[in-house]
């Protein structure tokens, strides 16, 4: 079996981390692995399949001299912006989680159960592969089934996104604001705008003029273009919840015809990626904590709206890992992709 040179750009960071746990899980076919982060993590080390991995520097001389096969981005944009485009040029696939690629006309967007087709076989090249916003990983698969079974007309959503979403320092943020409210202590905010623990917060990223935030508009504008509708009709409210991980939606869509429930139950138990977790009279639907480290894309709560006798509406309860398959997973399964191995 061929194996690969892969490096991870971001490797001390929660999705990184994750990411490095899920290649070995997976057994994906690694030849040597390089591990970068920033001048923070000068001789710090980190643990992949028992061995401790020291970190290299990333710099531009770095990224010059380097050569990889595969090259993950778990960073920020600024970092993706700079140095993705010296790892491509060199020869590698460059899967980048960043918001920094995702909106290129030339870059592909891609979940790999909905648009896996986008990719490239194979290494001849050096491109770079976007990995869309965590919050839109986890709607697209569910909205392909409405799409392919009754026609979207109109989806709005609305989401509850974890602290890790903001990385570890939105986790640590929660643990400490929970203690300084339990010990009555004044909970400053310092990561949110507002005080996350014990509260919501309807405010992710920063403000546009037309009211709308750059989380919002992420949803809108990469589920258009995975989805191959440049014009759906598509809304969202974000918002920011006291939870750890995972994230949840509240997916409200208008169909071009009549819903079938129990149709559309089978085909969400059938998509690769998605989890039928749907039965109200025995308690059972999804919530973060039931998918804390599993793959799958969890849908519940589905039911007809309220659109009258002719049944387009219906309105559905979708939740998954946001570090795991809205971030980590996701790139692993385009990697595995383009080298040729099919989609699990």
């Amino acid at each position: 079996m061929k194996k690969y040179r892969i490096a991870v750009v971001g490797a001390t960071g929660a999705v990184g981390r994750e990411l490095l746990s899920i290649l070995g899980e997976r057994h994906f076919p690694i030849a040597d692995i390089t591990l970068y982060a920033s001048e923070n993590s000068r001789g710090a080390t980190v643990e992949y399949r028992g061995s401790e991995v020291p970190i290299t520097v990333l710099s531009e001389p770095t990224a010059k001299e380097a050569r990889h096969d595969i090259v993950f981005f778990c960073a920020g944009a600024l970092v993706s912006s700079r140095f993705a485009p010296i790892f491509a040029r060199h020869g590698a696939v460059v899967i980048d989680k960043s918001s920094a690629f995702r909106m290129e006309p030339d870059v592909p967007l891609v979940v790999p159960e909905v648009n896996g087709h986008l990719l490239k076989k194979g290494l001849a090249e050096g491109y770079i592969v976007a990995n869309p916003n965590c919050s839109t990983i986890q709607l697209v698969p569910y909205l392909q089934v409405l799409d392919d079974l009754f026609g979207l007309r109109s989806v709005v959503v609305s989401t509850y996104q974890s602290v890790s979403g903001a990385g570890q320092k939105g986790i640590e943020e929660l643990q400490r604001q929970t203690a300084e409210v339990f010990s009555c202590r004044s909970a400053v905010p310092e990561v949110f705008p507002q005080r996350v623990a014990f509260n919501v917060i309807p405010h992710i990223d920063k403000f546009h003029p037309d009211g709308y935030t750059e989380e919002e508009k992420k949803l809108i504008n990469e589920s258009r273009k995975i989805l191959g509708k440049p014009d759906l009709d598509i809304d969202c409210t974000a918002v920011r919840v006291p939870t750890f991980y995972g994230h949840a939606e509240s997916v409200t869509a208008d169909l071009e015809r009549p819903v079938d429930i129990e149709r559309l139950r089978v085909a969400i138990s059938e998509k690769r990626g998605l989890a039928l977790m749907d039965d109200p009279e025995k308690l059972v639907y999804p919530t973060p904590a039931d998918v804390a480290g599993r793959d799958a894309i969890f849908v519940g709560r589905i039911r007809y709206g309220r659109s009258g006798a002719d049944r387009t509406r219906v309105q559905a309860w979708v939740v998954a890992d946001n570090i795991r398959k809205g971030a980590a997973l996701n790139g692993v399964q385009i990697a595995e992709m383009v080298i040729g191995k099919e989609l699990a």
